[in-house]
């Protein structure tokens, strides 16, 4: 009962950057140049998500809250919403679904081509986001899989930075809490390697079999 109640506070929030979205569009609050507004708060919001499904791991191990694994699907599923809204903000508001421009704009601009690259690694994401995946995948298949997410992490803060080019500020900040929580995986897998191997030196050797007595 706790995690359904969660699952759907976790859902209306990451529902408010649309309706906020939503709201200034329908007011007139996106200012002169409503694309680039959409745009950046899409792309914002993609990748804060992105973040948030990768720190759900270590948060779980460290306060032990081990139900928060039951709410990473449902974040995911968000990260890939409001990263194809970035995407239709593209392809639809901008270039009008003009595919001569598009390509023009990625000749002159591989950020976007770095950006478009991160949205393809989410799509079989999304795809196997499904416990009937997780079968037919095996578990450790789906879970090598979904390492993806941190290539989708660093290919956006890429993408960030060379489109703002000047201010990075946020970018830095999304590219320091990517590398914690990478280094914290890394972190964490030396352990579990170094763990594996003391405990395999600890076993005792096994006693040869002792011979039959041929009387």
């Amino acid at each position: 009962m706790k995690l359904r109640f969660t699952k759907l506070a976790i859902f209306l929030a990451a529902l408010i950057p649309l309706e906020r979205l939503v709201w200034k569009a329908l007011h007139d609050g996106l200012g002169a140049n409503p694309i680039e507004v959409i745009t950046h708060s899409t792309g914002d919001w993609t990748l804060i998500l992105v973040l948030t499904t990768l720190s759900i791991t270590p948060l779980r191990r460290i306060t032990r809250q081990y139900w928060l694994i039951g709410v990473r699907r449902m974040i995911g599923l968000f990260v890939f919403f409001y990263a194809t809204l970035h995407f239709l903000t593209y392809i639809w508001l901008d270039k009008f679904f003009n595919v001569h421009e598009m390509v023009k704009d990625i000749a002159k601009r591989p950020f976007i081509t770095v950006g478009f690259s991160a949205f393809v690694l989410l799509i079989p994401l999304a795809l196997t986001s499904t416990a009937g995946s997780i079968r037919r995948l095996g578990g450790k298949n789906w879970q090598r899989l979904h390492r993806l997410i941190y290539a989708t992490g660093i290919l956006a803060v890429v993408h960030y930075t060379w489109l703002v080019k000047a201010d990075l500020h946020k970018p830095i900040e999304y590219g320091v809490v990517l590398s914690l929580l990478f280094l914290y995986r890394v972190g964490v897998w030396v352990s579990e390697k170094t763990s594996e191997k003391a405990s395999q030196k600890s076993k005792p050797n096994a006693l040869p079999a002792p011979a039959r007595n041929p009387l």
